[in-house]
C-alpha cells in the first residue's frame, strides 16, 4: 500500500481464505471457513517494519497478523498458530528459545523447469562442478552476493551468527543466533525473501527446495530448542548439571508426536526425497547425544545450553508452523511426562522407520490424527 496510507494507519483487508492458501498457491476449499469467505483485517507487527535494502526505490516491509473483524486472530494463520504455542508456555511461567539452521542453494537462472538445477558461474568465470563442503574458496568466489546479503540481513535485524558451505554442489547453511520463537520465526521468513531477491540482482536463484537436485543433499531447517523458566534458568538441567525429568519428558513429547505433524515439516512432495536411509536426513525420532544420525541430537555443551535440535524440518516448511509444532509436541511432553526411548549410541541408521515415508502417508496420518488437532488447535 502507498506509505502515507500505512503511516495514516489505514485499514489493510484480505479475504479469510488466503491464509489457507494449498502449498501450490491453490485456494483450499475446507469447512473450516465460511462459503462467503468474509475479510480479515492485517494488522502490522511495528517491530518489523523495515526498508528493503534491495529495493532500487524506497520500499518499506512489515509483517501482519491476521485478525477476524470479531478482534479474535484468524486461528489458522501461521503467525497465530505459533502466538497460541507460545501463550501455552506463558502460562505455566515458562519461555521457549530457539535457533533455525537454514540451509539453501545458489543456483544458476534456469527458465526451463523441466531441466536440472546447475551451480552457478563464479567470479573465476566457472561454475563449482565438485564437492566444496566447508571451504572457503566458494564464498569467495560468489563474495558480491555474500557482501550484499550480509549487509541486507543485518538492516533487517536478522541476528546471523556462523554460515558455511555445505556438502551439496553450491549448497550453504546459515545459523541465526538463538532467541524469542516469533521473532526467529519472523527472521527465517525475512532471511528466505532478502536471499531470493538478493540473488536474482546478482544472476542467480536461491532455492529453499528440500531437495532440488538429484544426487545430491537435500537441504533442512533445523530447529535448536530449549525452555527457561521465569528466573531464566533452562529447564532441561538440575541444579547439577544432569539433564532433568522435563528434558526427557520433552523429548517424549517429540517422540510421540511429531510423527502426526510430519506434514508440517515435509510440507511438499519433494519434501519427501530428502529422507534417505543412511544419510544424516533422519527417518527415525530416535535421540542421542551429539548424534546426528538421530532424528533429535543432543549437542553437547553446558547447563546453560542444554537443547534439543530437532532434525526433521526441511528447508521448506513454513518457520511459523514448524517452530509451533515442535514446540507443542515438546510441552505436551512436558504436561503429560511422557517418557522417551533409551537414547541411541552408536548410528541410529539401523532404528525403524518412525515418520512417514511419503506426502500421502504422511496426509492420511495428519487428517486422521487427533493429536494433531489438539496440538494445534488448542487454546490456552
Amino acid at each position: 500500500m502507498p506509505a502515507a496510507s500505512f503511516a495514516r494507519g489505514d485499514e489493510l483487508r484480505i479475504a479469510q481464505a488466503i491464509p489457507m492458501q494449498a502449498i501450490t498457491g491453490d485456494y483450499s476449499y475446507d469447512p473450516i471457513f465460511p462459503d462467503a469467505d468474509p475479510d480479515i483485517r492485517l494488522m502490522p507487527d511495528y517491530s518489523t517494519l523495515k526498508l528493503l535494502p534491495w529495493s532500487s526505490v524506497p520500499r518499506a516491509f512489515a509483517i501482519h497478523d491476521c485478525v477476524e473483524l470479531s478482534g479474535a486472530m484468524c486461528p489458522f494463520a501461521p503467525r497465530s498458530i505459533l502466538k497460541n504455542v507460545l501463550a501455552r508456555y506463558t502460562a505455566l511461567g515458562l519461555t521457549p528459545v530457539v535457533a533455525p539452521e537454514i540451509e539453501f542453494y545458489l543456483t544458476a537462472p534456469n527458465a526451463n523447469p523441466d531441466l536440472p538445477l546447475a551451480a552457478p558461474v563464479a567470479r573465476n568465470g566457472r561454475a563449482e562442478n565438485g564437492q566444496s563442503a566447508f571451504s572457503m574458496n566458494m564464498l569467495n568466489e560468489l563474495a558480491p552476493f555474500w557482501n550484499e546479503f550480509n549487509a541486507a540481513i543485518d538492516a533487517l535485524g536478522i541476528c546471523a551468527d556462523t554460515w558455511i558451505h555445505e556438502v551439496g554442489l553450491s549448497q550453504y547453511e546459515i545459523n541465526l543466533v538463538h532467541g524469542d520463537p516469533l521473532a526467529l520465526a519472523d527472521q527465517a521468513f525475512m532471511f528466505k525473501y532478502a536471499a531470493k531477491e538478493i540473488a536474482i540482482k546478482h544472476g542467480m536463484n536461491a532455492v529453499f527446495m528440500a531437495k532440488p537436485i538429484a544426487g545430491q543433499p537435500g537441504s533442512s531447517m533445523h530447529l535448536h530448542q530449549s525452555v527457561v523458566d521465569a528466573s531464566g534458568k533452562n529447564i532441561f538441567c538440575n541444579t547439577d548439571g544432569s539433564n532433568s525429568e522435563r528434558f526427557h519428558h520433552f523429548i517424549g513429547g517429540l517422540q510421540t508426536y511429531l510423527p502426526d505433524l510430519m506434514l508440517i515439516f515435509a510440507p511438499s512432495v519433494n519434501s519427501f526425497r530428502r529422507f534417505i536411509p543412511g544419510s544424516q536426513a533422519p527417518v527415525n525420532l530416535q535421540w542421542g547425544e551429539d548424534n546426528r544420525t538421530a532424528g533429535l541430537r543432543i549437542p553437547l555443551g553446558g547447563p546453560a545450553a542444554r537443547r534439543v535440535e530437532n532434525r526433521i524440518a526441511g528447508a521448506d516448511a513454513n518457520p511459523y508452523l514448524a517452530i509451533a509444532g515442535s514446540l507443542a509436541a515438546g510441552l505436551a511432553g512436558i504436561q503429560e511426562q511422557l517418557p522417551p526411548s533409551a537414547a541411541v549410541e552408536g548410528s541410529a541408521y539401523d532404528c525403524s522407520h518412525d515418520l512417514a515415508p511419503t506426502f500421502m502417508a504422511a496426509h492420511a496420518q495428519m487428517v486422521s490424527s487427533t493429536l494433531a488437532r489438539r496440538l494445534i488447535r488448542r487454546k490456552v
